[in-house]
């Protein structure tokens, strides 16, 4: 039970942007991937919600082709994060985070329960009725957390585990709520369900993953533990500069932007 990228490759507007991929995300684990600007990080992501088909390979969720599952059936085991979300209509907090109930078979007072859950959960609990336009940046994205966790609010079903799959989910946030946000994604992995999240800040993937898959070119340079993926030669050959990865007296690790050159 695991979401694997088997053998992709995938081209838009005749540019290869995948190359050959595969990779495995295990459950019970949260899997960032990483790598430099236009390396396939966010294309590989979509592939593995089934919002774009690869031209060549298979995605496979929980042992099943994503091709053959049905729409219902993927809203019922995997939730998106997109690193971008418009909202054209004034609809409120709580009205977004329900969106992420529309396939479920929760009764109403048992929605209403989830919905307050899922905006408390992402240290929004007094938003409920908060129109979207009127937030920032950052309480958006973390309605839209929200509403994918909602989702998929249990880790676990009758049928393995369930997914979230998260594009940049602190690239709005402040420090504290990126943390909040890590520490979510984290804890619904621990409870036996599977997080992917596309990631830019490498201390936080430190911090946080347990599984790393580190692109450049459209190509997996690494997969691993964040230790066997965040060494000086890796990155440094996938991001264009040396890099120097610090390790702190607790086996921490630590990447430190004033020791990069060019």
């Amino acid at each position: 039970m695991s979401l694997c990228a088997r053998d992709l490759s995938l081209r838009l507007r005749r540019r290869l942007i995948l190359n050959r991929v595969a990779m495995t995300a295990p459950p019970g684990a949260l899997t960032a991937i990483i790598g430099p600007n236009a390396s396939g990080k966010t294309t590989l992501l979509r592939a593995l919600t089934g919002e774009i088909a690869p031209d060549h390979g298979q995605v496979a969720l929980n042992g099943r082709d994503l091709a053959a599952l049905s729409p219902g059936m993927l809203a019922a085991k995997r939730a998106v994060l997109p690193q971008h979300s418009v909202i054209s209509f004034p609809f409120t907090a709580s009205e977004i985070v329900r969106i992420g109930l529309t396939a479920s078979a929760h009764p109403e007072a048992r929605r209403n329960v989830l919905i307050r859950s899922a905006l408390a959960a992402v240290d929004l609990p007094d938003f409920a009725g908060r129109l979207y336009q009127e937030m920032s940046g950052g309480e958006q994205q973390r309605v839209q957390l929200a509403r994918a966790l909602a989702q998929v609010w249990r880790p676990t079903g009758d049928d393995g585990p369930n997914w979230l799959l998260l594009d940049e989910p602190v690239s709005s946030l402040d420090i504290a709520h990126q943390l909040t946000v890590m520490r979510l994604a984290r804890d619904y992995a621990s409870r036996g369900g599977g997080v992917v999240a596309v990631m830019h800040d490498l201390n936080l993937t430190a911090m946080f993953a347990d599984h790393v898959v580190l692109m450049r070119n459209g190509q997996v340079q690494g997969e691993g533990a964040p230790a066997e993926v965040l060494t000086d030669a890796l990155l440094s050959k996938a991001y264009g500069c040396n890099l120097a990865v610090s390790r702190t007296p607790a086996e921490g690790i630590w990447l430190l932007p004033q020791m990069a050159s060019v």
